[in-house]
């Protein structure tokens, strides 16, 4: 009797539906357990996935990598932090750090980092943002 009941209950639950999808006041990069813009955040892991990680805090928004050495140029390593400051997808939601060094005799000597490349790397990593963003709104 009680599992007839349940029954019932829940065909007439289902019956309030309407059929579609509840809506929402809030935007979709809101949807989310973590502190900061969800999509920033995925496409900032995608961006820096070839370096090792020392450290990834989705409740403060900041990636840091472990120094990377490119195989074709083992003279040169980087080490990059990335930090989402804000829930919206926004450009300047997002900055990008990097430290250079190159090995000279067999010390790693600090060196510049020219900002074309930190540009280059938020620029792709708002680029895969708002990708990931289109593709979820389209699902």
């Amino acid at each position: 009797m009680a599992v007839a009941l349940l029954g019932v209950s829940l065909l007439g639950l289902s019956a309030c539906g309407g059929g579609g999808r509840p809506r929402t006041e809030l935007a979709p990069a809101q949807l989310n357990t973590i502190g900061v813009n969800a999509y920033l955040w995925r496409a900032s892991l995608d961006t820096v996935s070839f370096a090792p990680l020392l450290q990834a805090d989705s409740a403060g928004g900041v990636i840091v990598t472990d120094w990377y050495t490119n195989p074709t140029n083992p003279t040169e390593r980087v080490k990059l932090t990335v930090t989402i400051l804000d829930q919206d997808l926004r450009a300047d939601a997002l900055r990008v750090a990097a430290s250079r060094q190159v090995n000279e005799g067999g010390n790693w000597v600090e060196a510049p980092v020219q900002a074309a490349t930190v540009q280059k790397l938020e620029d792709i990593i708002l680029t895969k943002a708002r990708d990931l963003r289109r593709q979820a709104l389209a699902s």
